[in-house]
């Protein structure tokens, strides 16, 4: 009698132990099923990545900044025709709160506005400019810019004044586009160049040498990539 007893003990002990077992193996499958379902985990939550910073505010140049820039090649109102485009570049950088914004050398288009060549015996010569893209780090804008202007009187009438070297226009220094026919929009033709007056059979024409640095404008404001 005591030995039925203690085979019914022996299994009661071993039937114990195998629910245990299969309750702990079950609670582990949860665990491993939650986790690769994406449930919380801590090695998971640790591994979720920081959002990037946000992009750098690009510049924006103000209307009224001067832009100096240096021609490619020579303009000459007795072969320019309006409408024809011109080259330069960026003579100095141009500074936005203390930053480059537009970096000495970056590439100028700009157009002819006006050219008429003088007459034999009389009539004037025009000569009138402006830019129109600027090609700042590979990256081209459309810009708006003052117009830069001179005028040559005809024979016995000559207003202007023949430099080179960075010389100062003189009597040319008036305003053709901000109103009437006069002479250059700005100062002065500085540093390497200057406004030429070309001896040709059809009189003097308006000359912007290559190398001749001209200022312009901003009319408008344009914003520019870091």
């Amino acid at each position: 009698m005591n030995k039925k007893w203690a085979v019914f003990a022996i299994a009661a002990v071993i039937g114990l132990a195998a629910g245990c077992k299969n309750q702990n193996s079950g609670n582990a499958s949860t665990d491993t099923s939650q986790q690769a379902a994406g449930g919380p985990s801590g090695s998971q939550q640790a591994s979720t990545p920081t959002p990037p910073p946000p992009p750098p505010k690009p510049f924006v140049v103000p209307a009224g900044t001067e832009i100096p820039v240096i021609l490619s090649s020579t303009i000459n109102s007795r072969v320019a025709n309006p409408g024809d485009e011109f080259e330069g570049s960026v003579a100095s950088d141009i500074l936005v709160d203390n930053e480059v914004a537009i970096p000495k050398g970056s590439g100028v288009t700009g157009t002819v506005v006006q050219s008429k060549k003088q007459g034999t015996f009389k009539g004037e010569a025009d000569l009138a400019v402006k830019i129109t893209r600027l090609q700042v780090r590979g990256k081209g804008y459309m810009i708006a810019s003052s117009t830069y202007a001179a005028t040559q009187k005809g024979k016995g009438k000559r207003t202007a004044v023949v430099t080179g070297g960075g010389a100062a226009v003189g009597a040319l220094i008036g305003g053709l586009a901000g109103g009437g026919k006069g002479a250059a929009i700005g100062a002065a033709l500085g540093g390497g160049g200057g406004l030429a007056a070309s001896g040709t059979t059809g009189g003097k024409n308006v000359e912007f040498p290559a190398e001749s640095r001209i200022t312009f404008k901003l009319e408008e404001a344009v914003t520019i990539d870091r």
